[in-house]
């Protein structure tokens, strides 16, 4: 066992797709007969030729890519990129940047839509772009959006994700358009009520009528039962983190549900800006960053998944479905590697319910490789891994054996939502400001 790990941490960190990832295109799979989901290539806003596509993959020159002079993008927003060397035999990242139309689907049940809600000025300097704004229902609304995929162990999810993400982002929002558009009352409980807000009758009701039982008075037929408990009320903001976080996963079981028709390898992490109806919302899961730039102060939009930072979640998982460590891992943290000859002697040890560190008498159990191994950078799970969300990774197994990583690998984002006011998120991007460096 201890051969098989060291093998595959030499693996990862050496460069998992060293020697396959030519075969494929940057792709990896360990050559595959299936075809790609889609062609690689960089990022399409680059307009790069197949050509320059290629020149990009030298490991030695290392060209730094940016947007051609022809060529802009929404929000004055810029963009970089170099190969990582020796890592790859291609660029595994990609990312998009696009405007997004959300129209409501035909045929969708909303609530009753309030129409002297205010109308939302656009945000964008200088007109640059398509404007965010509210349009009429049969134009929709219109969004930005930023991505940033990390792949690893080749490029097929990040491909895939960096040209899909955004449509499951889009159907999403679909389903609460009318609803965000309607600002000055509460999303309904129930989609086709009433909204919050709304007098539940149009009429006071006489005391004639109530007398003689009419429809509204209380014990009437027509009255609703008494409702005794409380019922949360759920905020605009909510519904857009609800459909980001939705969008993530419909990604990754998309990537699931295809990797049998197609080669998509590898995984990736995934980083997302929404710029919606005056408010940015940062969806991460992995272990990129977001940040906004404002008068020289840099203000955090994300935090990192690693395996440090999730150690709690997956002992949990560890410690509630044993089988999936394959009888060759432990789910406690150890300082360093239990050798046998500590058999019976006291080691300072931690569990999942635990911050701090406490001793115990080690058992054989313990002489198992411990699932969260190495610091800092160097923190992998199950010596394969060094991030803990993600797209994709479905087949992703410990070196050597049949044991899956995936279980322990999670598509869900922490999703961080900020408006336009003073200190938020979503600026107007004044002069020596940057809307978000990611």
């Amino acid at each position: 066992m201890l051969t098989r790990v060291k093998s595959a941490v030499a693996n990862f960190m050496g460069g998992i797709m060293a020697g396959s990832s030519g075969s494929e295109h940057g792709g990896g799979g360990g050559g595959s007969d299936l075809p790609l989901r889609f062609p690689y290539g960089r990022p399409e806003f680059l307009g790069l030729s197949q050509d320059e596509v290629e020149c990009s993959a030298d490991h030695i020159a290392r060209p730094i890519l940016i947007l051609k002079e022809t060529r802009r993008l929404p929000w004055a927003t810029g963009y970089a990129e170099v190969i990582n060397a020796g890592k790859s035999t291609h660029n595994e990242d990609q990312a998009s940047c696009e405007v997004l139309t959300v129209k409501k689907k035909a045929g969708a049940i909303t609530s009753t839509p309030n129409r002297n809600s205010a109308k939302r000025r656009s945000s964008l300097p200088n007109g640059e772009g398509l404007q965010l704004k509210e349009n009429s229902e049969s134009e929709g609304v219109s969004c930005h959006y930023w991505s940033l995929f990390d792949g690893h162990a080749g490029s097929g999810a990040a491909v895939v994700a960096s040209r899909l993400l955004q449509q499951h982002v889009t159907e999403q929002l679909q389903d609460i358009v009318e609803i965000l558009k309607n600002s000055a009352v509460l999303p309904p409980t129930c989609l086709g009520e009433e909204p919050e807000g709304t007098p539940a009758h149009s009429r006071a009701l006489t005391r004639a009528a109530s007398l003689r039982g009419g429809v509204g008075a209380p014990g009437s037929p027509g009255t609703p039962p008494t409702r005794f408990f409380t019922e949360k009320k759920i905020p605009h903001e909510s519904l857009v983190i609800g459909a980001l976080e939705s969008a993530f996963k419909e990604m990754d079981l998309q990537i699931e549900r295809e990797r049998s028709s197609y080669n998509i390898s590898g995984g990736c992490t995934a980083l997302i800006v929404v710029c919606l109806l005056g408010k940015l919302y940062v969806a991460n899961a992995g272990d990129s960053r977001a940040i906004i730039i404002r008068n020289g102060e840099i203000i955090p939009m994300s935090s990192e998944f690693t395996p440090e930072t999730e150690r709690q979640r997956l002992q949990y998982l560890a410690f509630m479905q044993p089988h999936l460590l394959g009888n060759e891992f432990t789910h406690l943290e150890f300082p360093r590697r239990v050798q046998r000859k500590e058999l019976g002697k006291k080691m300072l040890y931690r569990d999942f319910n635990m911050t701090g560190w406490a001793y115990k008498t080690i058992e054989d159990d313990d002489l198992k490789f411990p699932l969260i191994y190495g610091e800092g950078k160097k923190a992998r799970v199950m010596a394969t891994i060094g991030v803990t969300r993600g797209l994709g990774d479905h087949d992703l197994k410990v070196h050597d054996s049949n044991i899956y990583i995936k279980p322990f690998l999670s598509s869900a984002p922490e999703v961080h939502a900020g408006s336009s006011g003073p200190g938020d998120a979503c600026p107007r991007c004044p002069k020596g400001q940057r809307m978000a460096d990611i």
